[in-house]
C-alpha cells in the first residue's frame, strides 16, 4: 500500500502525545477534525492529532464502486466477510505513522489509536500487534474483524481498550460491539464498553467520554 496522506493538527507546540484517528468507509480524514476542540483537553495539553485518508478501492457491498476504504467488505452478514489482507496492509500503513511519531519524539506509550467503523477494525489489528507499548485503543461503532488472526504483541498484552457503540446502529449492529468485548475478554484483555442512544455516528456525550480517556492516559 502506498504511503498514506493525512491531516495533522497540534493543540500546542512540541507535542508529547499523539492520537491517530481512522475514519469509516467512504469518508476522509476530515471527518473527525471538528471533534478535537470538543474533547475538553487542558489548555496546555500538547497533543498531535493525525487523521489519515484511506486509499480509494472498489467495495463489493457497494456494487464495486470505488471509494475511500481501509479494506473491501465482501458481505454484510453478522460476522462481516472482509478482505483481511487489505485490512492488514492498512494496519501496516498506519503503523508507519506511529513509527514517525516516535521518530519525532513522542513516546510510544503516549500514542493512542482510534478508529470509527472500518477504521476501528484497523485500530484493533494495529493496537494489539504493534511491537511497542501504546497508550490505548479507542474503538467507535466497529467490530473486531481479525480476532482469529491478529498476532498479539507482548508489549500490548494489557493495552487499555475503550469501546463505544450506538444502540440504534443500523450499519454495525450493537451486537458486534458486544461480540468484540467478549472476544477481547477471551484473549485476556479488560475492555470497557459504553453505549449511547444513537445510530452509526458519534454524539457529544461520547466525545466527552473520549476526552476523559485521553486526559487519563496520555496527559
Amino acid at each position: 500500500m502506498q504511503e498514506l496522506q493525512y491531516i495533522e493538527f497540534e493543540t500546542n507546540p512540541n507535542p508529547t502525545a499523539a492520537v491517530i484517528w481512522l475514519h469509516g468507509l467512504g469518508a476522509s480524514g476530515h471527518d473527525f477534525e471538528p471533534v478535537v476542540p470538543e474533547l475538553g483537553l487542558p489548555d496546555n495539553a500538547a497533543v498531535r492529532f493525525i487523521f489519515p485518508h484511506a486509499p480509494n478501492m472498489p467495495v463489493t457491498i457497494n456494487g464495486g464502486m470505488t471509494m475511500p476504504a481501509w479494506y473491501d467488505i465482501k458481505a454484510m452478514d453478522i460476522d462481516r466477510v472482509v478482505d483481511t489482507d487489505q485490512l492488514m496492509a492498512s494496519s501496516d500503513a498506519v503503523a508507519k505513522l506511529v513509527d514517525r511519531e516516535i521518530e519525532r519524539g513522542v513516546k510510544s506509550e503516549n500514542i493512542v489509536i482510534a478508529g470509527f467503523s472500518q477504521g476501528g477494525a484497523v485500530a484493533y489489528e494495529l493496537g494489539l500487534s504493534y511491537p511497542k507499548r501504546l497508550a490505548g485503543i479507542i474503538a467507535l461503532s466497529t467490530y473486531f474483524a481479525t480476532a482469529k488472526t491478529v498476532k498479539r504483541s507482548e508489549a500490548n498484552r494489557d493495552i487499555p481498550i475503550r469501546i463505544y457503540h450506538g444502540t440504534f446502529d443500523p450499519m454495525v449492529p450493537e451486537a458486534l460491539g458486544r461480540q468484540s468485548v467478549e472476544k477481547l475478554q477471551d484473549m485476556g484483555f479488560e475492555p470497557t464498553y459504553q453505549t449511547y442512544p444513537m445510530e452509526h455516528s458519534v454524539c457529544m456525550e461520547e466525545i466527552v467520554d473520549i476526552g476523559k480517556f485521553l486526559r487519563g492516559n496520555v496527559l
